[in-house]
C-alpha cells in the first residue's frame, strides 16, 4: 500500500520509538485511558502520540467509536511488527549499554501447574532474591503460550513440542509410574504384569491420556498397550493424587510426586517393573536477534535448576484449587 504520509511529517529514531511504544501500550490495555495509566501519562497525550504515529505511517491504526476500539488491518500488522520491533531494540540497547548483567524489568513465565507449585518456586526465589529490579509473572496453565499475542517471555513445558517456530531447549524428563493405594490391591491378586491392571478401577489423566495409555517393562523393554475405562478424569495432577489416596484406583503419573506417599506406604506401585514412557521438560521461548538480562539468567537458572527439582522434589498440596497435567 502506498503511503500518504505528508512529506512534511518526520520524527527521529526516540520519537519512533516512543510512538510504537505508545501504540502498543493501547492494544494491550484495550483503551487509550487505561494506556496512560500504565505511561503515567494522560489520554490527550496518548491521543495525540496515536495520531503522529498514524499520520507518520500514512495509515489509519485503529477504528475508534465510543465504547469499542478495533484495530484495522494496518493496525494489526503494525501492531504485530511494532512488538517485535520494540523487543529487538531493548535487548539490543541493554546489551550495548553493557547492563547486561543487571537484569530488570518484567519478565512473564508459563509453567505448568505442578511444576509451577511444587517444584519451581524455589528456583524462581532465587533468581528474584539475586535480581532485585525484576519482577515475575508466574502464570500457571499446560498449554504452550503464544509467545507474542500474550507477551509471554518463556515457558516451561512438559510433553513434546510441536510449534516449529519456538526454541525448545530439552531440560530433563520425567519419569511416570502406576500407583494406588493399598485399599485398591486388597482382594486381588498381585499383578505380575502390566497385562493384568486392564480391568482394574483406573483414574485418568487426561493431558496424557483418557481410555488408554502404554506401560513400557523397565528391563526388557516390552510395551503394553491398555485399554481402560477410568472412574475419574482430570487435568488436575493434584487431583489424580488425591483421588488415588482415596482409593478411588490406579493411576499413572509423575514419579515426583508419589515418592513421599510411596515411602508413608499410603501409596503403592502397583507393577514396580512397568512405567508409562517418561515425559520430556523443555524450556521454550521465541526466537529473536537479542534476549534481555532478565530472560537471559531466567533460562540459565532454570536449564540448572530443573533437574535438580526434579531428583529432590518433596510434593506439597496446593492451596488452591488448580489444573494441570505435570
Amino acid at each position: 500500500m502506498a503511503s500518504t504520509r505528508p512529506d512534511h511529517i518526520t520524527a527521529s529514531s526516540s520519537d519512533r520509538v516512543e510512538l510504537l511504544q505508545t501504540f502498543v501500550h493501547i492494544v494491550q490495555a484495550g483503551s487509550l485511558s487505561a494506556a496512560a495509566v500504565q505511561l503515567g501519562s494522560t489520554q490527550p497525550t496518548v491521543s495525540r502520540r496515536l495520531q503522529a504515529l498514524e499520520l507518520w505511517l500514512g495509515v489509519k491504526l485503529l477504528q475508534r467509536s465510543t465504547h469499542a476500539m478495533k484495530l484495522t488491518e494496518d493496525g494489526e500488522r503494525c501492531f504485530e511488527r511494532a512488538k517485535a520491533m520494540l523487543a529487538d531494540w531493548h535487548a539490543f540497547d541493554a546489551e550495548m549499554r553493557g547492563v547486561d548483567n543487571e537484569p530488570e524489568g518484567t519478565l512473564r513465565v508459563v509453567v505448568p501447574h505442578a511444576f509451577g507449585q511444587a517444584l519451581l518456586v524455589r528456583p524462581l526465589a532465587e533468581y528474584l532474591r539475586r535480581y532485585p529490579r525484576v519482577s515475575v509473572e508466574w502464570l500457571l496453565h499446560d498449554r504452550q503460550p503464544d509467545f507474542v499475542a500474550e507477551g509471554v517471555d518463556c515457558a516451561i513445558h512438559v510433553g513434546e513440542v510441536t510449534d516449529p517456530m519456538v526454541v525448545a531447549r530439552k531440560l530433563s524428563e520425567v519419569p511416570r509410574i502406576a500407583v494406588a493405594a493399598p485399599s485398591v490391591l486388597a482382594g486381588r491378586p498381585t499383578p505380575t504384569h502390566a497385562g493384568m491392571l486392564a480391568d482394574w478401577p483406573w483414574l485418568a489423566l487426561r493431558t496424557f491420556y483418557r481410555n488408554e495409555l502404554m506401560l513400557v517393562h523397565t528391563s526388557t523393554g516390552e510395551r503394553q498397550q491398555l485399554a481402560i475405562a477410568p472412574r475419574m478424569i482430570t487435568d488436575s495432577l493434584f487431583a489424580l493424587r488425591s483421588a488415588a489416596l482415596n482409593g478411588l484406583g490406579v493411576c499413572v503419573g509423575s514419579s515426583w510426586l508419589f515418592k513421599d506417599d510411596l515411602a508413608r506406604g499410603e501409596l503403592v506401585e502397583v507393577v514396580p517393573d512397568w512405567q508409562a514412557p517418561p515425559l520430556p521438560v523443555f524450556l521454550t521461548y521465541p526466537p529473536a536477534r537479542f534476549y534481555p538480562a532478565k530472560l537471559r539468567q531466567f533460562l540459565e537458572l532454570v536449564r540448572q535448576s530443573v533437574p535438580v527439582a526434579l531428583d529432590t522434589a518433596t510434593p506439597v498440596t496446593p492451596i488452591t484449587p488448580a489444573t494441570g497435567g505435570t
